[in-house]
């Protein structure tokens, strides 16, 4: 009696599962759109991960962070997702974020050099400036005409870090908000480094927000160079400049870059206690 009682439940779980199954609305979760953008100047390709907060309306207009690194495998998901969070739980506004999906990183965010060793290592590298190019008469003019824009972010680490530094440096009108994160600012020897009081120099005071970040457990070298840059930055005489620093103290070169961010949107929209 019990073994035929155990048949016909197991008979009728099958059935509720199969009316269940027939019964389920499965569609897809889409939280933005994905854009193909033919490029004149690198002559290729570019895929564009765009996220578009909940309820997005075209009327609207929205600030805008421009992701390095914003391949769906890579930075795109997850920063995306704090971006939500901070609107959610902070004060920072609906924000829509374009994520740059990668090519070769090596040649994009790199400019030239005449180190052998470096030539060697990375055979492709030294065309930044056609990248930056790219970002400025080609990437923002798509984003502008196709949204309502307000202030511009960009986000980098590691070589993006040292994208974003360069850009900094010597096209800052580029954007409003600079996240600087672990900036592989070894790259031709310091070189860059070397240049910024000179390139500081000629930069207008506009308001700006600059966050650089670099984690503990790093190179002594990325360490060095992020302090050398924020010392840099910070005694430009720039008064519409904020300019911050952060050394995340549990993090390496792996683990920083949400964390990072994280801290530093905390600078931009600090919590505040609901009234």
């Amino acid at each position: 009696m019990l073994k035929k009682l155990l048949i016909f439940c197991s008979i009728l779980f099958a059935f509720q599962s199969m009316v269940l199954a027939q019964n389920e609305i499965v569609k897809p979760l889409t939280i933005g759109e994905t854009v193909t953008l033919k490029s004149a100047i690198l002559k290729e390709e570019r895929t564009l991960n765009i996220y578009l907060p909940l309820g997005f309306d075209k009327a609207k207009s929205y600030p805008v962070i421009y992701l390095l690194d914003g391949s769906m495998n890579e930075d795109f998901i997850h920063v995306s997702g704090l971006v939500q969070f901070f609107n959610q739980m902070y004060a920072m506004p609906e924000t829509i974020v374009v994520g740059i999906a990668n090519v070769d990183r090596k040649r994009d965010f790199t400019y030239h050099t005449d180190l052998k060793d470096l030539q060697k290592d990375y055979p492709t590298t030294g065309h930044s400036d056609r990248f930056i190019s790219f970002l400025e008469k080609e990437l923002k003019p798509y984003v502008e005409s196709h949204y309502k824009t307000t202030d511009t972010y960009i986000f980098g680490q590691s070589l993006g870090g040292l994208l974003a530094t360069e850009i900094l440096l010597k096209k800052p009108e580029m954007f409003n908000n600079y996240f600087i994160i672990s900036p592989s600012l070894w790259w031709d020897d310091q070189s860059l480094i070397k240049q910024a009081k000179q390139l500081l120099s000629k930069s207008p005071d506009m308001k700006k927000f600059v966050y650089v970040s670099v984690g503990k457990g790093e190179h002594p070298v990325m360490v060095k160079d992020a302090e050398s840059i924020y010392d840099i930055l910070k005694n430009s005489n720039k008064k519409n400049w904020t300019v911050e620093y952060k050394m995340m103290e549990g993090d390496n070169h792996a683990t920083i870059l949400h964390r990072s961010l994280y801290e530093g949107l905390v600078k931009m929209f600090p919590y505040k206690e609901p009234k």
